[in-house]
């Protein structure tokens, strides 16, 4: 007999997981459907917990945590094996999928674990591995699919040493070289992770800047600790071929537009993601998509068709795990219409793993400049701040972007060790519309690295004033 729901959820990502368990902590009947043996999608399987956990790794075995810390260089007790690498991340990954397990079941949620595929607009088949098939209907359907690398015609994966974003988690050895193709959020982060460990890096872009989505001042800061990390980043081209030779020892031959030919160990290609939507059948409904198979949806997450909805990566931008849960959230209050959550907040912190670390929230100076509004900024120095010092910081700033007219405060970024922790208090600045003199009077413990908000409006100030004002 046919099961029937209030709500379908099909994955168990950021997105998926905390629709289902809002869905049933308010009382109703809810299933999940995860076509993997571990729970969590990219945000724990793929992308976001295994990258951020390599990062910490890295920067363990490295020394770069001594040295962040406390301004000295450490030497390992010994060299990191690949088991090293990746202990740490394999472990992660196993605690954090059996929690959204539990999660799940300590809610009532039922969990089906197989390929889901449309039979109609409220019927859903599974299909699992073992070729069994079941079908149950939901009054509601959250497609919460996620994301999956865009693999281009010409590059010969074999997730053996020509790796994506998914399959470099898996390698076999920690590389002696490797050319990482797209200097996005992915890309960077890969670059820094495994420059650490000692990689030589070659980072390929065919633009003449990297991360464009961020304050410009800060992309060049860490161009410029990227290079003295030595990673080589070469602008303005792309890859014309990959040569796999049939020794596994040999190099493999990256051919690039510009005529240089790269000799490296491994090639990932970082750049871009598609919607993992292909096994659901959404042809058979009509479901509308955009660019690389995402779905499209309304502000209420809303598909053309009024009962289902979709969350996550599988929509496309953000495709931050964070904006990923309340997404979810925000789509089963409308679904159920419990009006406590009925959109997303129009700021939220960005944050990008690389070494150093770099965050923001609300605009940038270029968008400052576009917008035609007159602006200012100020900028505070981890090496001058006290508790700086203490750590030894060498490099990493505050920038704070704030009207002219007003000193209203639009937007906040950092580069530097723990950015992505500094800037939650950046979000409540923002989101609270404060000015430089609101910001200057706050309190802080002392010495602490939220110093750099007040020395930055101190620094602001005497920008717009003319005059050197000293803290």
């Amino acid at each position: 007999m046919e099961k029937n729901y209030d709500l379908i959820v099909i994955g168990t990502g950021p997105a998926g997981e905390k629709a289902a368990v809002k869905a049933a902590y308010f009382g109703y009947k809810v299933a999940i459907i995860e076509k993997e043996k571990t729970f969590g999608g990219a945000g724990v399987i793929t992308g976001t917990l295994p990258s951020k956990t390599l990062k910490e790794t890295s920067l363990y075995f490295s020394g770069k945590y001594e040295k962040a810390a406390f301004g000295i260089e450490h030497s390992p007790l010994h060299k990191a094996s690949l088991e090293d690498f990746m202990y740490r991340k394999n472990q992660v990954i196993a605690i954090v999928a059996q929690e959204i397990r539990e999660n799940l079941q300590r809610h009532g949620v039922d969990i089906f674990q197989g390929i889901a595929s449309f039979e109609d607009p409220h019927t859903l088949a599974i299909t699992t591995n073992e070729g069994t098939k079941s079908t149950i209907s939901g009054k509601f359907i959250l497609i919460a699919t996620g994301s999956y690398p865009y693999h281009p015609p010409q590059i010969p994966f074999d997730n053996l040493r020509v790796h994506d974003s998914d399959s470099i988690l898996h390698i076999n050895h920690i590389p002696r070289s490797l050319c990482i193709v797209g200097a996005g959020v992915i890309g960077c982060e890969y670059a820094t992770i495994f420059s650490a460990m000692g990689t030589k890096v070659y980072l390929v872009n065919d633009k003449e800047s990297i991360l464009p989505q961020i304050d410009q001042e800060l992309a060049s800061s860490l161009i410029s600790q990227m290079h003295d990390d030595g990673i080589e980043i070469l602008f303005n081209t792309t890859i014309k071929s990959v040569v796999t030779p049939k020794d596994p020892e040999a190099p493999l031959k990256v051919d690039l537009q510009s005529g240089r030919v790269l000799e490296v160990d491994m090639y990932l290609f970082a750049a871009g993601r598609s919607g993992a939507t292909k096994t659901l059948g959404c042809d058979k409904l009509g479901l509308k998509f955009g660019k690389r198979e995402f779905l499209e949806v309304d502000k209420e997450y809303k598909t053309g068709i009024p009962h289902i909805f979709a969350a996550g990566d599988v929509i496309g931008f953000p495709a931050l795990a964070s904006t990923s849960m309340d997404q979810g959230r925000v789509a089963v209050a409308h679904m159920f219409q419990m009006q406590d959550l009925e959109h997303l907040p129009s700021f939220f912190p960005y944050g990008i793993y690389t070494i150093p670390e770099i965050s923001m929230v609300g605009l940038t100076e270029e968008a400052m400049l576009a917008s035609g509004t007159p602006y200012c900024c100020g900028r505070a120095r981890y090496a001058d701040m006290a508790r700086g010092r203490i750590m030894g910081a060498k490099n990493g700033f505050m920038k704070i972007v704030f009207e002219k007219e007003g000193l209203k405060i639009c937007g906040i970024h950092i580069i530097g060790h723990l950015a992505t922790e500094l800037i939650h208090f950046g979000l409540e600045v923002v989101e609270s519309k404060l000015t430089l003199y609101d910001l200057i009077g706050k309190v802080f413990n002392y010495p602490t690295l939220h110093d750099l908000y007040k020395y930055a409006a101190y620094d602001g100030l005497s920008n717009v004033s003319g005059h050197k004002i000293k803290p």
